[in-house]
């Protein structure tokens, strides 16, 4: 007597993926590269802990779908970064991996052509030369941590990571933070709630054992140590913006109250800009002005960015694609990116380096 089929009943196919070393031999990180992802992470590690007064910026566009655009954009950035390196510390933005609400594209990894083909092997190749390359250049990478498995691929070079308000909640994602090599930014719930960054900052700081993948592509219990480089990020809410004085001096009572370190980062999109890209200087000119009036907690600011302005969608006929412009959520121009950080550097660079420090 044959038993019936009981496991994967609605899976169609299976496809065995390249194993993390298998990739990394193909595409190993430079000296050059390693040597700008390591300065990159010892930054952030510095800023956090009140080493190096400068802010650091996480921009970039929203999403990659445009390896060439994107190392146009990081070509720009990267001189940007220079001319304010006194007193901002410029991150790009290299987001790979696209949370849906509902349904949508989910990015250059799982998606890399665009037409629901899901060439997972391609996206990770092209993913990772573009990291290598935008490291080669001399700018840091920053992208969230959203497949539990794609890390072991590519986190050697990302310098920051992101859990977000979607995942923030999630244990997986808490257990993955507390094996990541790079500092951590855990974003408030859609809600506008800390309660479960405040959770996640505890969770990802200790130590966890889970099922996870080797280099080799085994399936292992991974045990972590704990990420004790963890902050959170306000990104607002349903019930609105919550980068105000008022709600960033809500976030220090929540932190202080759980003992963790006052490390506040703000996410000058979504919820804070009420999605309208166009606002987002606005955002960081209120960031600014707490600084300037003696805020010591924010050491950051995330900002969606791109070359053009907006956002499109996705034609079926991809030679229409608009050059540099998002197919995710909306991003600022690049001019406007550019003339609202040097405005930030020209507010803040005579009052960062006298800013209190924490013991």
């Amino acid at each position: 007597m044959s038993l019936p089929a009981l496991d994967n009943l609605n899976v169609k196919r299976q496809e065995v993926l390249i194993t993390p070393a298998d990739l990394k031999q193909e595409l190993p990180i430079s000296a050059a590269a390693a040597q700008c992802l390591q300065a990159g992470r010892r930054t952030i590690y510095d800023i956090l802990e009140r080493r190096d007064h400068r802010l650091y910026i996480v921009v970039g566009p929203c999403s990659i779908h445009d390896p060439e655009a994107a190392l146009d954009y990081a070509r720009r950035l990267r001189e940007l970064a220079d001319e304010l390196s006194d007193t901002l510390f410029l991150v790009m933005r290299v987001y790979f991996e696209k949370p849906r609400t509902t349904t949508g594209w989910k990015g250059l990894i799982n998606d890399p052509q665009m037409d629901d083909s899901f060439r997972i092997q391609e996206g990770l190749h092209v993913g990772r030369r573009l990291l290598l390359d935008i490291l080669e250049l001399g700018l840091p990478t920053a992208t969230e941590a959203l497949d539990p498995i794609s890390p072991q691929y590519l986190q050697d070079g990302i310098c920051w990571s992101a859990i977000g308000a979607r995942t923030t909640e999630s244990q997986t994602h808490r257990e993955i933070a507390s094996g990541l090599s790079c500092a951590v930014g855990f974003k408030n719930g859609t809600d506008g709630s800390l309660d479960v960054a405040v959770n996640a900052l505890h969770a990802a700081s200790t130590p966890h054992r889970f099922l996870g993948i080797n280099h080799q592509g085994q399936v292992s219990v991974i045990t972590t140590k704990g990420n004790p480089n963890g902050h959170i990020v306000l990104r607002g809410g349903s019930a609105g913006p919550n980068y105000d004085s008022v709600h960033v001096k809500l976030c220090e009572n929540a932190l202080e109250q759980a003992g963790l370190p006052l490390n506040i980062m703000v996410d000058c999109s979504h919820a804070n800009s009420d999605k309208n890209p166009e606002l987002q200087p606005l955002v960081m000119e209120n960031v600014g002005h707490q600084v300037l009036e003696g805020s010591c907690s924010l050491i950051g600011l995330m900002l969606e960015s791109n070359i053009g302005s907006g956002r499109q969608a996705i034609p079926e006929d991809l030679s229409q694609l608009k050059y540099g412009v998002s197919v995710t959520d909306g991003c600022l121009d690049w001019e406007n990116t550019a003339a609202s950080l040097r405005q930030l550097r020209a507010m803040l660079r005579d009052i960062l380096p006298a800013r209190t420090q924490y013991a």
